[in-house]
């Protein structure tokens, strides 16, 4: 078992060994969290509200960074869930918070929502198989894990600003959607520069992964400055 839970992973371009520092730019890339999670950090701290699931979003963003930094530098089977557990605590914190605080639905409207987009988005990777073949999940270089969340980015986005007409509360939904839209279009840049990395190794040895980083940090501080910016008054 603890062979298994060490076992190399060399899935982007830089890594050409199981060294540590095999993949330094993309490894350092990741401090591109921790700056947008202080960033945020002193946003809250300023506001003089204790927004406490905001909080919880600044530590996921920071513990992305930290995880990410972990997984490409050790490249195993634990550093990759040291890498995956903050992101997936984010998109589905972020959902059911955008639920509560956007659409302002109510507690078990909002926790069925993000329930069924948890099964949306692990059944999606099933789906393209079955559609496309493991052809069709090499051809994304594992981005198809990520297609849920940008589509419910643009999902959310679109729903805040259709309900977004008048003053108040909907006027503040509708900035809101333009917020997650920004974000939306943004995380998909992301996800191609995610894409073509190992298609570009022969012209780029370093690869694109990192840029993935770099941008998703910007996309994570987009989202948790507008749930931080666009909340209700009583909140």
């Amino acid at each position: 078992m603890a062979t298994d839970w060490t076992a190399p992973i060399d899935a982007y371009c830089e890594r050409i060994d199981a060294s540590f520092w095999s993949e330094p730019v993309t490894a350092l890339a990741n401090a591109a969290f921790l700056v947008a999670a202080a960033i945020a950090f002193a946003r809250w701290r300023r506001a003089g509200v204790a927004d406490l699931p905001v909080l919880f979003l600044i530590a996921a963003v920071a513990a992305v960074g930290i995880g990410s930094f972990l997984f490409h530098t050790f490249a195993n089977r634990w550093s990759r869930l040291a890498d995956v557990i903050p992101i997936a605590l984010f998109i589905y914190g972020y959902f059911g918070l955008a639920m509560r605080r956007f659409l302002e639905l109510g507690l078990a409207a909002s926790a069925g929502l993000t329930l069924a987009f948890l099964a949306f988005s692990f059944g999606f990777e099933r789906g393209w198989l079955l559609a496309f073949g493991p052809r069709g999940i090499e051809a994304t270089n594992g981005s198809v894990d990520y297609f849920p969340a940008a589509l419910a980015l643009f999902a959310v986005g679109a729903t805040l600003i259709a309900c977004g007409h008048g003053r108040d509360l909907a006027a503040r939904r509708r900035r809101a959607g333009q917020a997650l839209l920004v974000a939306a279009c943004a995380f998909v840049v992301s996800l191609a520069f995610r894409t073509v990395d190992i298609a570009f190794c022969g012209a780029c040895p370093v690869g694109t992964h990192f840029v993935w980083h770099a941008l998703n940090a910007v996309v994570l501080f987009i989202l948790v400055a507008a749930a931080m910016r666009f909340r209700p008054p009583a909140a």
